[in-house]
């Protein structure tokens, strides 16, 4: 066991403004199963690369641990898994690697395969296995859970509940859930480490919350009652102040030699008396308004989101009847996959659950293509061609009936194709801009985003496009493709909470257990 204390750590890029972290000290333990928590863009991934030394940043990080990332850089995607594992650590054990396979339930073979013909659960497992099979090593696992399908999901969380030593970056709630026993949370002004897992951290920080709002909420009461009961002390010492015999008349008086009626002493002694009883409840109230300030600093607020899905008159909106698809191979063969029959009706989430490969990402395509080809001999649907381009077909055996007239919006699991800024982009799907922007932001999207290039943007901040481009669109139906791929807990809860007010009819694939259990009113597994 050995201690990484951080301490008063500030960074910021080159040419930036603002600080990503500002004098922030913590301490972990090497020990510890450390799940790691934050907003997209508040600098998770940034935080590993200072830990294993990549960019340059005033304060300590104490002492230099030996640390390997997850994902690692391929080179050469056309050698053999063998080959890579050399190239990245020539001092791994062969068993060790072996052992490590094994635990996660993979053949040993795929050492022997070009890494181009790795499913991505198989990367994701080779890569791990290769970071723990060597020894003294704190590893720093960063998403592996995108594009695993369940079974994946399921696999890797055992595997990784039976090790130690690791900083988890993950924003499936289940997989943390079973996988770690420490928290580490990026706020807004502050990095807390909290002992548990994260429904152990989020109870303590929805009751934490709460306590908070109630306190704020009395102390901007107290300071509405000190403000007035300070107006009234400051009228009150003004008329009295106006009815005393100033300094200069009391003096001409004494010198004349001339007698002064009335009660102007006691008068003076309640005017002096008044106004430190006004000053101190500005004390007070500038008491009052520091305990607010330091209050709800760290308050994650999502604003609710909003969505006006469009109802069909028929109840039925797609309806799929003994449909398997395939796909033609160059020797004139043809690969096939499961046969499946479903329907989507007004205001159900249809959720496509399966193992990768089995075909949830054609069936929505096939979807499209159905809509287009239907839309197509009624004029044409502009929204339904763009989505699925020419040139990419589907094939399939069976029928596909949709709704006439029906109106889609898509999210696919890919973000490759965003390009430009996000008033070209908002053009081209004819969208409202201040639309766009407003649920940008509050998907906790920053204003400073908005002039860079969608190049630019992180994973998670290009599914936040492709999620907010969607829910500006009036559709009979919604498609989305794993849209939760690499977005944060606090969006994704917010998402959850939108799709259960409002039940739009959806068509939806994703690995997300909670979410899916919250949001779906049906199931369809492909096998």
């Amino acid at each position: 066991m050995s201690l990484i204390n951080v301490s008063h750590l500030t960074f910021y890029y080159e040419g930036s403004s603002d600080n990503i972290f500002e004098d922030v000290s913590f301490q972990i333990d090497t020990d510890w199963k450390l799940g790691f928590i934050a907003r997209n863009g508040r600098g998770k991934t940034t935080f590993l690369k200072l830990l294993m030394g990549k960019y340059e940043y005033r304060g300590t990080i104490s002492p230099e641990e030996s640390f390997d990332y997850f994902p690692f850089e391929v080179s050469d995607m056309e050698k053999t898994v063998l080959e890579i594992v050399e190239e990245i650590h020539p001092d791994y054990e062969f068993w060790k690697l072996c052992r490590e396979l094994t635990l996660l339930h993979v053949d040993a073979d795929v050492l022997y395969r070009p890494f181009r013909t790795l499913s991505n659960g198989e990367r994701t497992k080779v890569m791990l296995a290769v970071l723990f099979s060597r020894d003294n090593r704190f590893l720093l696992i960063d998403e592996p859970t995108n594009h695993l399908d369940q079974e994946g999901r399921d696999s890797v969380r055992e595997y990784l509940s039976g090790k130690k030593g690791f900083i988890l970056v993950s924003h499936d709630r289940d997989f943390m859930d079973r996988c770690v026993d420490h928290v580490l949370v990026i706020n807004k002004m502050n990095i807390e480490v909290y002992r548990g897992n994260f429904s152990v951290w989020w109870e303590e920080r929805q009751r934490k919350d709460a306590w908070e709002k109630a306190e704020n909420e009395k102390l901007k009461q107290d300071i509405r009652r000190l403000e007035q009961s300070a107006r009234t002390k400051e009228q009150w010492a003004d008329d009295l102040e106006a009815r005393k015999i100033g300094k200069r008349a009391a003096a001409e008086a004494k010198r004349k030699g001339m007698v002064l009626k009335g009660r102007r002493p006691l008068i003076g002694e309640k005017s002096r008396k008044m106004q430190r009883r006004r000053k101190n409840l500005e004390r007070r109230q500038e008491q009052a308004v520091q305990e607010k300030e330091g209050l709800l600093k760290n308050l994650e607020t999502a604003e609710e989101l909003r969505l006006y899905p469009l109802r069909h008159h028929r109840e039925t909106l797609v309806s799929l009847s003994e449909v398997r698809i395939f796909y033609p191979l160059p020797d004139g063969s043809r690969k096939e996959l499961p046969m499946t029959e479903f329907q989507v009706k007004n205001g159900e989430c249809v959720v496509l659950k399966g193992r990768n490969g089995c075909g949830k990402s054609s069936i929505l395509k096939a979807v499209i293509q159905a809509v287009r080809d239907r839309e197509e001999d009624c004029g044409g649907l502009r929204q339904a061609a763009e989505i699925l381009p020419d040139g990419e077909r589907i094939f399939l055996e069976g029928s596909i009936e949709t709704a006439s007239g029906m109106k889609i919006s898509y999210v696919p699991q890919n973000t490759d194709h965003l390009r430009g800024g996000l008033a070209e982009y908002a053009e081209r799907y004819g969208l409202e801009l201040s639309l766009f922007l407003t649920l940008l932001r509050k998907l906790d999207f920053e204003r400073g985003q908005f002039g860079k290039r969608m190049e630019e943007y992180s994973e998670g901040q290009k599914k936040k496009v492709l999620i907010a481009r969607s829910l500006c669109e009036r559709a009979h139906l919604y498609l989305w493709d794993e849209p939760l791929n690499f977005i944060d807990v606090f969006s994704r809860m917010q998402i959850e909470e939108l799709l259960g007010k409002y039940r739009p009819a959806m068509l939806l694939v994703e690995h997300d257990r909670a979410f899916t259990e919250r949001v779906g009113t049906k199931t369809v597994e492909l096998r």
